[in-house]
């Protein structure tokens, strides 16, 4: 029997209610060759008898003690086929043509390890009207990730070798909450990364979701990740303790005391942009936007950690009445 082109990786933790129409969502995939991999990561609701009532031969079903996400999704790893490999969150749906796009693009950009898809935001079972339309260009994306990330973790398809090659998702705790901001972070230093512009993927937002329930826990890993991410940028006359307090500036997390704010920070972030980009002469339209929206929020954030209250809320009111006017 011949290897499926994509393996779908779809970790199950107590999703009973939603998990059924991902389920769907993946074996409608069209004009695509492809094995799902469902990994039971000990759920306690119906979540099993779900996965049990589809009889499709290309399900491959598993189940364990509850490990969490980072380790079922590399359990998932270790079993797939695929030379793609396709990620889907149990509550979030993937579109017919997503699979069979993805493929057509990492054959035609083989440099391309990474890909994504933009996503419609779901809330609950209705759409919301908002959109993750993150952006495109490889370079960009590089400079996103020094502080962000600009991916849709159920869109993504990486190739099966580079993940591997990388040692997969990382389980230790400083790095499984967003375990998927880490992993790209890693492909991204070593490989080419890219997001298709096409709504492929309708991204579930859930109440009592990880990300909605863990968020003092996941921002300091953001920013551990984020200082990492500038330190293999910026050169070594930058200490380490710069590129932390730069992470935790633009994420308004408290500085150290004496922590250098101002034209420093943004002394920074310009050579860590040029590092990704090279001289400012070259960037492309959506490098330069992305460098503008990251300086503004630096500003921003260097106006809140410096002026005293009664100033921020002067600006504050000023910003909407102006706002109103305009």
């Amino acid at each position: 029997m011949n290897s499926p082109s994509v393996s779908v990786l779809m970790p199950v933790y107590n999703a009973e209610a939603t998990l059924h129409a991902s389920i769907c969502s993946a074996l409608a995939q069209a004009d695509c060759d492809f094995e799902l991999i469902v990994v039971d990561d000990g759920s306690t609701d119906g979540s099993g008898q779900v996965i049990g009532s589809f009889r499709d031969p290309r399900i491959r079903a598993f189940s364990q003690a509850n490990q969490g996400l980072a380790a079922t999704l590399n359990r998932g790893l270790s079993l797939a086929n695929g030379c793609y490999i396709a990620r889907l969150d149990n509550d979030d749906l993937a579109l017919p043509e997503r699979l069979a796009r993805q493929v057509a693009y990492m054959e035609a950009h083989p440099e391309v390890a990474l890909l994504g898809t933009w996503a419609e935001i779901y809330e609950g079972d209705v759409p919301s009207g908002r959109f993750h339309r993150h952006p495109t260009e490889s370079a960009r994306l590089r400079l996103d990730l020094l502080f962000d990330n600009p991916f849709v973790h159920s869109s993504v398809m990486l190739r099966a070798d580079a993940i591997r090659e990388l040692g997969g998702y990382h389980v230790e705790r400083a790095s499984k909450f967003p375990e998927d901001y880490d992993l790209w972070s890693r492909v991204a230093a070593v490989h080419e990364i890219a997001n298709l512009p096409e709504v492929l993927t309708v991204y579930r937002e859930v109440p009592g979701s990880i990300m909605r329930t863990a968020g003092v826990e996941i921002m300091a890993n953001v920013v551990s990740i984020s200082s990492r991410n500038l330190r293999r940028v910026l050169p070594v006359d930058v200490s380490d303790a710069e590129c932390l307090d730069l992470a935790r500036l633009y994420h308004g997390v408290p500085a150290d005391p004496g922590a250098a704010v101002g034209l420093r920070a943004l002394a920074l972030w310009r050579r860590a942009a040029v590092a990704v980009g090279g001289p400012p002469d070259g960037w492309s339209p959506q490098f330069s936007e992305g460098y503008l929206r990251a300086r503004r929020h630096l500003i921003s954030q260097i106006f809140r950690r410096t002026l005293p209250p009664a100033m921020l809320e002067l600006l504050r009111r000023a910003r909407r009445w102006f706002g109103r006017r305009s």
